[in-house]
């Protein structure tokens, strides 16, 4: 697999404060950050988009945490299963038999996150070609077709931080180390 090494980054002032408000919000940046923020545009649309699916996507945050781990588990990208795992533990509260389902590839005990675990899967793994069937299939299970759209935001989200961590391979935080993850 292809890897970037990234040697001599001189970050722009954009990345830089993006850093520095990350440090400020989290008590720490991210490894995955200080890769993506080797290019100004990426970090900056990935942590705009981030904030924009937390705030208007419509989901709760355990439903967000649904989403982000299941195209982690369809990109296969370790880093953001382990980063959102921790979440989904420590702030998201998502029962903690749903993540782990998630992570194993099993079913979901919970009917209406796994609707939305299969859905995210289906449009991450078919790039948004997925039947009528799978849709209707996810709206008996009580969401919308607005619900529908902001899968796709969170697609796009955790396809730009799963693409770049294939890339960079960033080492993972510390804080995520108890949720190391391997498909």
């Amino acid at each position: 697999m292809a890897k970037l090494k990234l040697e001599n980054l001189n970050n722009s002032q954009l990345t830089n404060e993006i850093l520095e408000n990350t440090q400020k919000g989290l008590g720490f940046v991210p490894k995955m950050y200080v890769s993506m923020g080797g290019n100004t545009a990426l970090l900056d649309a990935y942590t705009y988009s981030y904030k924009s699916f937390r705030a208007n996507s419509g989901f709760t945050p355990a439903e967000q945490e649904v989403v982000f781990l299941s195209v982690a588990y369809e990109n296969n990208c370790e880093y953001c299963m382990a980063a959102h795992s921790f979440i989904a533990d420590k702030m998201s509260k998502v029962p903690t038999e749903v993540t782990n389902a998630i992570r194993e590839g099993k079913q979901i005990p919970d009917v209406k996150f796994a609707a939305l675990s299969k859905l995210t899967r289906s449009l991450t793994a078919t790039r948004g070609n997925v039947s009528q069937a799978e849709i209707d299939d996810f709206l008996a299970a009580g969401y919308s077709e607005i619900h529908v759209l902001g899968i796709i935001a969170g697609i796009a989200v955790k396809t730009m931080s799963n693409y770049s961590n294939h890339l960079t391979n960033p080492t993972l935080d510390g804080a995520f180390s108890e949720r190391v993850w391997q498909k």
